[in-house]
């Protein structure tokens, strides 16, 4: 069998990741004509994936000018072939599937292939669970995009335990600091005693400080447990840019987000607040919604509402705070080429999000900001990622090391008694 492998690339993943087309250096990467329809009904959509869609359609087209895109073109610095393949198997003995479907013609399309070249292995490469399904009923190989899939099993929760001794600990409190000889984390927290005494700390260059941050002006917010201490340290010290929280539903990653930013706003040091979130699945937009970006947002800015709600017992202060232009609700769609300088902003439901989605956000932040990514990376309401591609979780692996972020993971709910029984039980 020949050391090459035909990849079938499907319409998802060239959406998903336009770099993608390029990811298969060494094998030859076939395109069946249905992608081209489908990127070309996505080609006008905003954001992310409107500009996936005419990356690879300008590329494609750029190939043209080097041979025949039917038969081949081997690309230079990978040595990997693309074509855009029209046959296909016929269906006469698969009934079941419908060649009017576009997966049903990739379907087709890869088992041609696999017919017309035995001698080489041929796969589906698609983020689209149902159609790996199909593949595997066909006797179709099929995987999913794997490129940016975390390596890890566990996910990085932010903090660590360390034991201390007496003669320690009484320094620490004596010093306000603490050389450490444990391999931490710029930024990570840390829990330490000895079972008579404890201490709460950061961990900055080789030493521990106490914490310091506290969320008092805008309402008086008491952290519930040492999760919720840290979050505020981590959401109120202008030293760091990037926070990322994860946590299961009423955890209090929203509130505290919220309040940081807005204890933020009145002292100042922050111009506006800017809040966000992933809307829909791949494919889907707010176009259909009547009226302007706010009231085709509000359906899915209710969580911030509840927890201005609880905070202030309305939201006349939050309302007045977007009249004024203080505070800014925007979708993901529509952030590409802004920047956002003097702003905190807040990306809700982040691990709806695929990791080039955030990446167009973060990179949009300016001078003299902080951008908190924060969701519950066991709740994924998007199709094609998961617990480990959602973005939310490769950027708090990824930046772990990285002295501008800190991350904390809320494990405890604090909405209802009742509320943390069903997370735990349902």
């Amino acid at each position: 069998m020949s050391d090459r492998k035909i990849f079938v690339v499907d319409t998802s993943v060239l959406l998903y990741d336009m770099k993608s087309i390029h990811s298969f250096p060494e094998n030859d990467v076939v395109i069946p004509l249905i992608v081209l329809d489908e990127l070309d009904r996505n080609k006008e959509k905003p954001g992310l994936l409107g500009e996936s869609a005419r990356y690879v359609n300008r590329f494609l087209d750029e190939l043209r000018a080097m041979g025949d895109i039917n038969k081949g073109i081997i690309l230079k610095d990978n040595h990997q072939s693309i074509r855009v393949e029209l046959r296909a198997r016929d269906n006469k003995d698969l009934k079941g599937l419908d060649p009017a479907r576009g997966d049903n013609q990739i379907i087709l399309t890869a088992l041609f292939l696999k017919e017309s070249s035995p001698e080489i292995s041929v796969k589906v490469i698609t983020k689209d669970i149902n159609l790996r399904v199909k593949c595997d009923a066909v006797g179709l190989k099929a995987e999913d995009y794997f490129k940016d899939d975390l390596a890890v099993d566990g996910h990085y929760n932010g903090w660590e335990k360390l034991i201390l001794s007496k003669e320690k600990i009484d320094d620490f409190y004596l010093d306000n600091k603490l050389g450490v000889e444990e391999d931490l984390f710029e930024n990570q927290f840390v829990v330490a005693g000895n079972g008579q005494q404890s201490l709460l700390a950061i961990h900055r260059a080789g030493e521990i400080f106490p914490l310091k941050q506290k969320i008092s002006q805008v309402i008086n917010c008491i952290p519930r447990n040492k999760e919720q201490r840290f979050a505020v340290e981590a959401l109120r010290d202008p030293r760091i840019p990037l926070v990322t929280l994860t946590g299961l539903a009423g955890s209090g990653k929203t509130f505290l987000s919220l309040m940081a930013a807005l204890e933020g706003l009145q002292e100042e040091y922050y111009e506006r607040i800017v809040i966000t979130r992933s809307l829909q699945p791949v494919g889907r937009d707010i176009g259909y919604l009547p009226g302007g970006i706010a009231e085709k947002m509000d359906p899915w800015m209710a969580p911030v509402f509840d927890n201005i709600r609880h905070a202030f017992k309305d939201t006349t202060y939050f309302d007045m705070m977007v009249c004024k232009g203080k505070i800014e609700i925007a979708p993901i769609s529509f952030i590409r080429g802004r920047t956002f300088p003097n702003s905190f902003v807040l990306v809700d439901e982040s691990q709806n999000a695929t990791i080039h989605e955030l990446k167009t956000i973060v990179t949009r932040v300016g001078e003299n900001s902080k951008i908190v990514l924060l969701g519950d990376t066991d709740q994924i309401d998007t199709p094609y990622i998961t617990k480990k591609s959602n973005g939310l979780s490769i950027v708090s692996e990824k930046f772990k090391a990285s002295p501008l972020h800190a991350h904390v993971h809320l494990p405890r709910g604090q909405r209802s008694n009742i509320a943390t029984e069903a997370s735990r039980l349902l």
